[in-house]
C-alpha cells in the first residue's frame, strides 16, 4: 500500500470521526448517490472498484487465521457526530490477525446493517474500526438482530446516548467490548473494501462475523429516535472474492 493511499485512508477515518459539520448525509442531494459530487476528495464514492458495503452471496472457503481479540475495559467516551453514534475506544486493546496487530480506534452503529448476507440486511450493525502501525484499517462488522432480551452492553451506551450532534462526552463508567463479542468470533467472511462514508477510501480489510448479536426491539427503537436509517446502499463486487473461514 502506498504512502499516499495510507494518508487518504487516515484522512478519511478522521473525517468519519469528525463532528456534524460534514456536509454529506444519507438522504436528498447530499445523500449517497451524490457523495461524489460534493467534493473532489469523494470521487472514489463513484469511481472506486472495491467499495463497501457489499451483499455476500457467494464465498470461497479458505484457511483463514483466527481473530485474536485482546480487548480490555476502558472509560466510555460517546458522541453523536451527526451521522452515527460513535464510541472512542483507542485504549480498548487490539485485534491480531495472523502476524498483523491492529489497535481498536472506535466503534459505531448503522441501521439497518450496511452488509447484506444473501440479499438480507439485519436490523443493525456495529463496526469496530482498527488500525495497524502501517496505517492500514481493519473493520470488524458485528451484525445485530432483534431478540427477546435486552442487550446489557447496548443498554449501558443507550443510557447516555446523545440525542443531538455534539462533542464527545466522557462518562464515569467502564465498558468491556468482550461482553459484546459472540462465542463464534472465529467464523467470519473477509474481503477487500473501503470506508462506507466519504471519502470512501479503499484498502480497508473487512471482517464480517457470521454469528450475530441481539438487541431488543425497544433498544432498536431508541436508536431509531436518533437515526432512522444511516446505511450506505450496497456496492458492486466488481470481481472481488469473498473468503470464508469455514
Amino acid at each position: 500500500m502506498t504512502k499516499k493511499l495510507i494518508a487518504a485512508i487516515q484522512w478519511g477515518l478522521k473525517l468519519q470521526m469528525a463532528d456534524s459539520g460534514s456536509h454529506w448525509s444519507y438522504e436528498g442531494e447530499s445523500g449517497p448517490g451524490y457523495w461524489h459530487c460534493l467534493s473532489e476528495d469523494y470521487a472514489l464514492c463513484s469511481r472506486g472498484q472495491q467499495q463497501a458495503p457489499i451483499d455476500i452471496t457467494e464465498s470461497i472457503k479458505a484457511d483463514l487465521p483466527p481473530l485474536m481479540f485482546d480487548y480490555r475495559p476502558f472509560p466510555l467516551i460517546i458522541e453523536n457526530n451527526g451521522h452515527t453514534i460513535q464510541v472512542t475506544a483507542d485504549k480498548a486493546g487490539s485485534l491480531k490477525i495472523g502476524d498483523n496487530a491492529y489497535q481498536l480506534l472506535q466503534f459505531h452503529f448503522h441501521t439497518p446493517s450496511e452488509e447484506a448476507i444473501h440479499g438480507k440486511r439485519t436490523d443493525m450493525v456495529i463496526h469496530l474500526v482498527h488500525q495497524n502501525s502501517q496505517g492500514e484499517l481493519a473493520v470488524v462488522a458485528l451484525l445485530l438482530k432483534t431478540g427477546d432480551t435486552t442487550n446489557p452492553f447496548i443498554e449501558t451506551l443507550w443510557n447516555v446516548m446523545p440525542k443531538t450532534p455534539g462533542k464527545p462526552e466522557q462518562h464515569d463508567v467502564q465498558i468491556d467490548i468482550n461482553r459484546l463479542l459472540p462465542t463464534g468470533k472465529n467464523h467470519y467472511y473477509t474481503f477487500a473494501g473501503s470506508l462506507t462514508t466519504p471519502p470512501c477510501s479503499e484498502g480497508v480489510k473487512w471482517l464480517v462475523l457470521k454469528q450475530m448479536g441481539t438487541i431488543s426491539p425497544k433498544q432498536l427503537a431508541q436508536y431509531h429516535e436518533v437515526y432512522t436509517e444511516n446505511a450506505r446502499p450496497l456496492q458492486p463486487l466488481n470481481g472481488r472474492q469473498v473468503l470464508s473461514s469455514n
